[in-house]
């Protein structure tokens, strides 16, 4: 039995609203697939980008270096093709394009087949009142969670 990898971008929801999730797929090498199962890898300042061919890349995503790896280890910060379906591609590209968006990765996982796969996110990005705002609710809910708490 294989330990569940989760590892999460916390600092995306603060920074930018969600308004669409995708789940895709990442090709890796084999040290980069089994730093990813040891829990070496970080998306927190990672972003995903288009190039000229309309293929999707995760850019700036950290997986540390494999420990037992020789010279065939890879890069830790080199850009990553995901992979969508056309359509889902397409439907990216154009919202990117028109509206300014952005594509956020969300979490890496590990799913059940071992494959390893990205939640990514298009978003918009949050101003400076929106994070106050963002704040202040949970401040709010941290406090009537106290008070429902001393109540019971």
């Amino acid at each position: 039995m294989q330990k569940k990898i989760n590892i999460l971008n916390k600092k995306a929801r603060f920074q930018y609203e969600i308004l669409d999730k995708y789940t895709a797929g990442i090709v890796l090498s084999g040290t980069e697939i089994k730093s990813i199962r040891n829990s070496k890898a970080s998306i927190a300042e990672s972003f995903c980008e288009f190039n000229g061919h309309g293929e999707l890349f995760v850019v700036n995503m950290t997986i540390e270096e494999y420990s037992h790896g020789t010279y065939y280890n890879h890069k830790p910060k080199a850009t990553r093709k995901l992979l969508l379906n056309r359509r889902e591609l397409k439907k990216l590209e154009k919202e990117v394009q028109n509206t300014g968006l952005t594509i956020i990765p969300l979490r890496l996982f590990i799913n059940e087949k071992g494959f390893a796969k990205l939640d990514i996110a298009l978003a918009r990005g949050k101003k400076l009142f929106d994070k106050r705002e963002t704040i202040k609710d949970r401040d709010n809910k941290r406090n009537i969670d106290r008070i429902k708490k001393d109540f019971k």
